[in-house]
């Protein structure tokens, strides 16, 4: 399989939820960044995919772009769901960079504008605190907070 194909089934995965086959995709040393969850690594990366595709609720994804060459690779999507914090729709707009060793993906890293996200998520708080370190570490505690509750309910160890 090339890396291409790689990207390609990682979001085909994630469009049908099955995070089993996402996290296959994924080199064992594993690291991910995004604004909302920071700096992943590893089982907490395998588990961060399991709890959205879990919890995902009127969850449409899109992708597009798909590119890689033998080190590295990127793809644009989009996921539309309800955020469930607050029964909110949301549209995100991703772009994803990759980089990979011994044929699987090594390093994900998905980029996004945080206060366009909270915005749509959170309504008047995140318009009006979206763009603060405030409202960013808020998001970033908040999101921490539901993987480590996710990770001993489902068998995910230290």
């Amino acid at each position: 399989m090339n890396y291409t194909e790689l990207i390609t089934k990682f979001y085909t995965a994630f469009q049908q939820r099955d995070w089993l086959t996402m996290q296959s995709c994924y080199h064992r040393e594993i690291t991910f960044y995004d604004p909302a969850f920071r700096q992943l690594k590893g089982s907490d990366v395998q588990a961060m995919w399991h709890m959205l595709c879990l919890n995902a609720k009127d969850f449409k994804l899109t992708f597009s772009n798909v590119k890689a060459n033998e080190t590295q690779g990127s793809c644009d999507w989009q996921a539309s769901y309800t955020f469930s914090k607050t029964g909110r729709k949301v549209d995100n707009v991703i772009k994803a960079n990759f980089t990979f060793k011994d044929g699987l993906i090594l390093d994900h890293k998905d980029q996004f504008n945080l206060w366009r996200w909270s915005r749509m998520a959170l309504g008047l708080p995140g318009m009006l605190l979206g763009w603060s370190p405030f409202l960013r570490n808020k998001v970033n505690q908040n999101a921490l907070k539901s993987l480590e509750k996710f990770k001993p309910e489902h068998g995910y160890q230290e």
